[in-house]
């Protein structure tokens, strides 16, 4: 099975950007430390400061299965839910690895 990339983007209330990275901060640590997690980065919009984006690398579908049944899953709903201006976006993907082999895949 093949690795999944997920990119997944939260829009965040006017002036809860430093509020949500911190409430992030402990569930990210928790996320790096699950089987399965090759990367598993936070990144904030440049163009907008309230828009929080994570890209993420999981080793398998199973893996990201598991992923989302964590209970530290339930906390980062839960803040995403009291510091979201809207719905998050989730896009799951697997690559296709076109071109350059070094460029045409996102690796860790």
């Amino acid at each position: 099975m093949s690795e999944i990339l997920v990119v997944a983007t939260i829009k965040v209330n006017d002036g809860e950007a430093d509020t949500a990275i911190a409430g992030l901060t402990p569930i990210i640590e928790k996320v790096h430390e699950q089987e399965g997690c090759l990367s598993y980065a936070l990144h904030r919009d440049i163009n907008d400061p309230n828009t929080l984006v994570f890209v993420e690398r999981w080793e398998s579908q199973d893996a990201l299965n598991q992923h989302v049944q964590q209970p530290h899953m339930a906390e980062l709903g839960a803040l995403a839910a009291s510091i979201a201006a809207e719905p998050p976006q989730i896009v799951f993907c697997e690559s296709l690895g076109i071109g350059d082999s070094a460029k045409g895949t996102i690796r860790g």
